[in-house]
């Protein structure tokens, strides 16, 4: 059982296939087994690494509480273990954050970053006030409806079970993650790293808008967007061929300029 040492804290991984590196952070719900259907698409052309952040899955859980400012070396300490170099971070949602911190900590490993439904905790005043007027828009709804369309609940209640089923294995809860938006980066810190960071959002995101991500889009020179049509907040999970396929196309054409790294 591959296991990678966080400064004391014992920390879940899988390594799937070869290849280009992806690695995979999960959200509030998540860990490693989530990213089943990205596992089985893009192992045989990437390797695809997936972990369990500190409180999730079968990492450590036995600290009596979490600080989400321990999350980014969790991803370090995988990172560093398998010896990865040009690796294309993956987050999703709150798990973005921890990507791109991590990512800043190893420009010399990390390529680029995909923000998967969030700013990833960039600090910035337009963007902080735009995100907080989303949240507010959707805590007004249940939260799997914030999370998964209504139509696909009404269409795969199999999936759907499951996707809440996912959660239970964990320890750690999102109020233990809400820290990481604390002394994000800047968008200067993020274009003097070298890494390259790319938004993925989905149409019909009822947390983070599309409006907003395309703002952050627009405040980080030489960002990419990739906007999915009809995909929700969990894209990954109800709309795996259409992720998939946006996640394999930045991998094969997104690369950091590391000479000036």
């Amino acid at each position: 059982m591959p296991i990678a040492d966080s400064d004391g804290t014992a920390i879940y991984y899988e390594r799937h296939g070869s290849g280009p590196a992806i690695l995979f952070v999960h959200g509030s719900g998540g860990h490693h087994a989530a990213w089943w259907q990205q596992v089985a698409s893009l192992r045989d052309e990437f390797t695809v690494v997936t972990i369990d952040l500190r409180g999730f899955g079968k990492s450590d859980s036995s600290m009596p509480e979490f600080d989400g400012q321990d999350f980014p070396g969790d991803v370090v300490a995988v990172l560093d273990q398998e010896d990865l170099t040009d690796v294309m971070f993956v987050g999703q949602s709150i798990g973005s954050v921890a990507a791109l911190r991590a990512g800043l900590l190893r420009p010399e490993r990390v390529s680029s970053v995909v923000l998967g439904h969030s700013l990833g905790g960039i600090s910035h005043p337009e963007l902080k006030e735009l995100a907080a007027a989303d949240r507010a828009e959707a805590v007004k709804l249940p939260v799997i409806d914030r999370l998964l369309t209504k139509a696909f609940q009404r269409e795969r209640a199999d999936l759907t079970f499951l996707f809440q089923q996912m959660g239970t294995f964990n320890v750690a809860k999102m109020q233990d993650l809400r820290n990481l938006d604390t002394n994000g980066p800047s968008l200067e810190e993020i274009q003097a790293s070298g890494v390259k960071v790319a938004f993925l959002a989905g149409e019909k995101d009822a947390v983070l808008s599309v409006k907003t991500v395309t703002r952050a889009h627009e405040l980080l020179p030489g960002s990419h967007l990739e906007i999915v049509e009809g995909a929700p907040h969990s894209m990954y999970w109800e709309t795996p061929r259409a992720y998939n396929a946006a996640v394999a196309h930045l991998r094969r054409t997104l690369t950091a300029p590391k000479e000036a790294a």
